[in-house]
Order: C-alpha cells, then sequence, then structure tokens
C-alpha cells in the first residue's frame, strides 16, 4: 500500500505542476494580447509622426486631386489650340475618365490596402503618374491625350489617393477630421498653384515644357509621400466579405452618404471642366479666365479645413479594419457620377447653344 501510494504521489505532483504551467500560459496569453490590443487601438492623435504622415498625405492629395481638378486650364487649351478640330464634349471625356479613374479603382487599391499592399502600391502608383505627366507633353492627338492624360493619369493617381484617408485614419481619431481637413487643403493647393503655374509658363515656355515643369513638381511631392507615409495598424486579412461588402450598405448612413455623393459629382466637376470657356463667351479676356480655375479651387481653401473641424464635433468615425475596402467603396460609386458629369454638360451645352442651363443642371445636382 505504502508503495502504492509512493508511485502514485510523483504523478499529483507532475500534474499539479502541468496545471500550474497551463495557467501561467494562458495568463502569459492574456497580457499579451492585452498589450497588443493596446498598442492597436490607442490613436497618437498628434504627434511628429503623425503630421509628418499628414503632410504626405497632402503632397499625394496636391499631387493627385490638385493635378485633376486642374482639368479646366486644359480643356480651354486644347479647345483653342492642339484639339480645335474636336468637339468640347469629346475633349470633356478626357477630362472624365481622369476624373472618374482616380476614383473608381479606389475599391481595388482599397482593398489591397486592408491586405497589406501599402508601399508597393503606393511606389508603382506614383512612378506612373510621373511617367504619364512626361508623356502629355508628347502628345499631339486626341487619343493620345485620352490614353496618357485620360486613362494612365486617373488609373495612377487612385493607387496614390486611397492611401490617404487609410493611412492618416491609422493615426488619429479624436482629431481625424481636423487631420483630414488639413488633407484636403492639398487638393485645394495644386488646384490654385497648377492652373497659374500653367498660365504663366505656356506663353513663356510652351506646351511641352510647361507639362515637364508639372511633371517635375509632382515628381517632389511623391517623393516626400512615399518617404514619410506609413502606415500603423496591422493589416486585416481576416475581415470578412470580399472585395465589395454589400452588408456595409446596412448602415443607413453609409448608404446615404455614398448616394449622395454620386448625385453630387454629377455636377461638381462641371465648374473646373467649363468655367474658363464659359468665362471668354460671356466676353472676359483669355488671361482672366484662366485664373478663374484656381481662384475656384482657392475659395474651397476655407472649407475643407472648416469642415474637418466639424466633423470631430458632430461625426462618429467607425473601426479601422476595413477602412481600406469602405472607403474604396464609396469612391467607386461616386466615381460613376464623376464620369457621366461633365459630358452631359457637354452635351446640354451643345443643345441649348450656351451654358445657363449647364449651370441650373450642375446646381441643381449639387444642392
Amino acid at each position: 500500500m505504502e508503495h502504492e501510494l509512493l508511485e502514485d504521489k510523483p504523478t499529483i505532483i507532475v500534474n499539479s505542476h502541468t496545471h500550474t504551467e497551463d495557467k501561467f500560459e494562458i495568463e502569459a496569453n492574456t497580457e499579451l494580447f492585452s498589450i497588443q490590443e493596446s498598442v492597436d487601438t490607442k490613436y497618437p492623435d498628434g504627434g511628429l509622426k503623425a503630421w509628418s504622415v499628414v503632410t504626405g498625405a497632402m503632397c499625394s492629395c496636391f499631387a493627385t486631386f490638385g493635378f485633376v481638378n486642374s482639368w479646366g486650364i486644359f480643356q480651354d487649351y486644347y479647345q483653342r489650340t492642339l484639339l480645335k478640330e474636336s468637339s468640347p464634349s469629346n475633349i470633356a471625356w478626357i477630362g472624365s475618365f481622369q476624373y472618374s479613374l482616380i476614383l473608381f479603382p479606389a475599391l481595388v487599391f482599397g482593398r489591397l490596402f486592408d491586405l497589406g499592399y501599402f508601399r508597393m502600391v503606393l511606389l508603382a502608383s506614383s512612378t506612373i503618374l510621373v511617367l504619364s505627366t512626361f508623356l502629355v507633353a508628347e502628345c499631339n492627338k486626341y487619343w493620345h491625350f485620352l490614353l496618357c492624360q485620360g486613362f494612365a493619369i486617373g488609373l495612377a493617381s487612385s493607387g496614390v489617393v486611397i492611401t490617404i484617408p487609410t493611412v492618416v485614419s491609422h493615426w488619429f481619431l479624436e482629431r481625424r477630421g481636423l487631420a483630414l481637413g488639413f488633407v484636403a487643403i492639398g487638393s485645394a493647393a495644386g488646384g490654385t498653384v497648377i492652373p497659374i503655374a500653367a498660365k504663366k509658363l505656356l506663353p513663356l515656355v510652351g506646351f511641352k515644357w510647361t507639362i515637364r515643369i508639372i511633371g517635375f513638381i509632382l515628381t517632389v511631392l511623391l517623393a516626400i509621400a512615399n518617404l514619410v507615409l506609413k502606415r500603423r495598424l496591422p493589416p486585416s486579412k481576416n475581415v470578412a466579405g470580399g472585395l465589395f461588402h454589400f452588408s456595409g450598405f446596412k448602415n443607413p448612413l453609409y448608404a446615404l452618404y455614398c448616394i449622395s455623393g454620386a448625385i453630387t459629382y454629377l455636377g461638381f466637376y462641371t465648374v473646373q471642366m467649363y468655367i474658363g470657356v464659359t468665362a471668354i463667351k460671356i466676353g472676359l479676356s483669355e488671361e482672366f479666365s484662366f485664373y478663374l480655375v484656381a481662384i475656384s479651387n482657392s475659395g474651397s481653401l476655407f472649407g475643407r479645413y472648416a469642415a474637418g473641424m466639424l466633423a470631430d464635433r458632430v461625426a462618429e468615425f467607425g473601426g479601422s479594419e476595413d477602412l481600406g475596402r469602405r472607403t474604396g467603396m464609396y469612391f467607386s460609386i461616386i466615381s460613376l457620377g464623376a464620369l457621366a458629369g461633365p459630358p452631359l454638360s457637354g452635351v446640354i451645352s451643345s443643345t441649348h447653344g450656351g451654358f445657363h442651363a449647364v449651370g441650373w443642371y450642375a446646381g441643381k445636382d449639387m444642392c
């Protein structure tokens, strides 16, 4: 009997030791999980790294939305010089594809961001955007401009654009609206500086070198963006739903936001595209008409900043696990309005013999 007890005793000790190890392991895993969760969910909402990301995003916005929003000067210049044999509506398709393609592929790029493909997409898109800009300088036929300025610049810009709200949202939560407001100022700044620079450069150095100088500006800005833009949160590879997550529209606010955005963009780019041409037709000088695109873009500076500040007070931002996909879905939906809007404005102008009806159409869509 004593022998049996001695044999059983080590067994009891071993089992107790195993239980203790399991307990320690569970506690250690719980602690590690808590630390990881704390690191992932605590947003800096400021600091050198966070604001450097905002700076890089502003540079990206300047080089993409700022450049694309300057299309009005090219619409006017092409109608009067390089593409004067083409109708205003046909020329407008170049800008429409540019406006649309900067938004529509965001559905794919946004999901790639969620899966962790950020640095490669940003670098490749930046490179294509710069090269396409330099190629525009060599274009002399309608289909050349359509391919380089419409398709290539639009697609490449989309790969850069999708990183802007998603990366910034990794670093800000309580002050996310303010940060994104500053980022949006980059778009207004680009849409102001590029038309003025083009106006000054075209008579001095000609079309080719004007485009090349713009290309060099984009090179510097995108180099800064590639150096300072960094994601903070880990990729969310296990998020369910695939490329297009239809259940996201179960949120009525998100669904309404997407629908209203698409309707707004039916008229949003009409001003940017036709304001210079309209000004000349009503008797303003060609010199002053060039500046109207810059004036309209600069006018949005305060609104972009104020909207960001207001958003922090009245809006509630969701989680970041599939922010790239949800942002991409929104961009892709509103791109349909961006694609159809400017050509529709061109058709309305041709039908009614002026831009009065176009103004009513665009203003109605934006109200």
